[in-house]
């Protein structure tokens, strides 16, 4: 198979020394190169509107490329050009500069001055990582094809209740099995995904608002490929963005990114909008997150019965999760099953923060100790939502872990029995202490 390499090269010399060396690879075929960062990417767009196979295997990218920054540049091909390998020709091989260029988007990175031993071998391997996106991207197939994944929403019932900690969690248990997952937040204003994992990444879900025709590649540009594999898909930056995404436009985000990955969870925030009414009308398995406190629990009682009167979902068709708890609270989940009517998740988690803590401040929330009993309790929530492929049922993801110990129907049945007729009073009272 014929590699077709394009040279992104500024200095006319070091453009012809590149050619020359390319010239000697078996089975390459070196395009003209390009002098500038502009040049690249109107002639990627020029190849990538004819067909997919069209677009050059691997790009080569000249640290001295201008206008535009090489890395910046390496960014943006990888964005808008997914299937395209590129490799970074640069002095420096310093750590800090491979580290920077790997999440640019770069499949390798080529020291100077070239040797074609170095060049040859990081050219395949962008060469074959290529061949494997164009194959998983259906040959240049513009359709979504696939017979469509498991759709998980995570709300909360009021803010601060643990509802994006949750959605990751989720995320990262289903695709630690082995699943294709893709992470959406939907907390349009407020979203914090990219500040829990520590992302910074211009493209949103507003950027995919108004587009009528939401094909693979144009989804593929707007998704985050984030270190631990989990396909992510931002809020915007700009809150007021937010506004732009409609109901409508969620319903075909969502869908498309159903069709092309075997999980998908959104973190619905706590504001009810029409976008996440939506994604959760679509899901196949709804979580609400509550804490045991009588503000949380009267606010988790207004979303179900906001979820009831427009029609999004019954209350008993969703899930609802109990997080901070303590053997010593007072509101048990049987009775907050009791006054929502939803189905209570087998775990609940403990009121451990100080395990998040660390993970949390630092945006690495991937990084959670396998030994946490909060992740414990949330990776077995995500094999009670039919998110992994085999949950383990003696480990780190059993819900016996989560809460001490038992099954979760046992455990469930523990924490449920207590002082549910003082809950009941304090509730009624208005939330007013003896």
């Amino acid at each position: 198979m014929t590699t077709r390499i394009l040279p992104a090269v500024g200095d006319p010399d070091a453009a012809r020394s590149v050619t020359t060396l390319l010239s000697r690879l078996p089975d390459a075929e070196p395009l003209p190169p390009v002098g500038d960062s502009t040049r690249l990417v109107d002639a990627l767009a020029r190849l990538a509107a004819v067909s997919l196979d069209e677009l050059p295997d691997v790009v080569l990218v000249h640290e001295r490329i201008g206008p535009v920054p090489a890395l910046e540049l390496i960014r943006e091909v990888a964005l808008r050009f997914p299937a395209v390998g590129v490799v970074l020709i640069t002095a420096d091989a310093s750590p800090v500069l491979f580290s920077a260029a790997m999440d640019s988007g770069a499949r390798g990175l080529v020291t100077l001055p070239l040797g074609y031993e170095e060049l040859a071998s990081r050219v395949q391997a962008a060469a074959q990582w290529s061949v494997g996106v164009r194959r998983h991207l259906g040959a240049g197939a513009d359709v979504f094809t696939g017979p469509g994944g498991r759709v998980v929403t995570v709300s909360g019932a009021k803010g601060g209740v643990g509802t994006t900690v949750t959605a990751v969690q989720l995320a990262l248990a289903s695709q630690t099995s082995g699943h294709s997952v893709a992470l959406v937040d939907m907390d349009l204003q407020g979203g914090d995904i990219g500040s829990y994992l520590d992302v910074q990444f211009r493209r949103s879900l507003a950027d995919l608002a108004a587009v009528d025709d939401l094909s693979p590649r144009v989804l593929q540009d707007a998704v985050y490929t984030h270190e631990t594999g989990l396909a992510l898909l931002l809020a915007p930056g700009d809150g007021e963005r937010g506004e732009e995404v409609s109901d409508r436009s969620a319903r075909q985000i969502v869908g498309a990114l159903r069709s092309r990955y075997d999980v998908v969870v959104v973190d619905c925030g706590t504001y009810l909008t029409g976008s996440n009414a939506a994604a959760v009308e679509m899901a196949d398995a709804a979580v609400l997150v509550t804490t045991p406190d009588v503000v949380a629990v009267r606010a988790a009682k207004r979303v179900v019965r906001m979820w009831d009167r427009l029609q999004i979902r019954k209350a008993e068709e969703s899930v609802c999760l109990v997080n901070r708890y303590t053997r010593a609270t007072e509101i048990q989940p049987g009775l907050i099953q009791k006054i929502t009517g939803m189905r209570m998740a087998g775990v609940v988690v403990p009121a451990h923060f100080k395990e998040l803590q660390g993970v949390v401040d630092a945006g690495r929330l991937h990084e959670l100790d396998a030994r946490s009993t909060v992740k414990q309790a949330l990776w077995s929530l995500a094999g009670e939502l039919g998110l992994v492929k085999a949950p383990d049922q003696g480990g780190a993801g059993s819900a016996g872990a989560a809460g001490g110990g038992g099954r979760p129907g046992k455990q469930l049945a523990r924490v449920t029995r207590g002082n549910d007729r003082g809950s009941v009073g304090l509730l009624r009272r208005g939330g007013k202490g003896r």
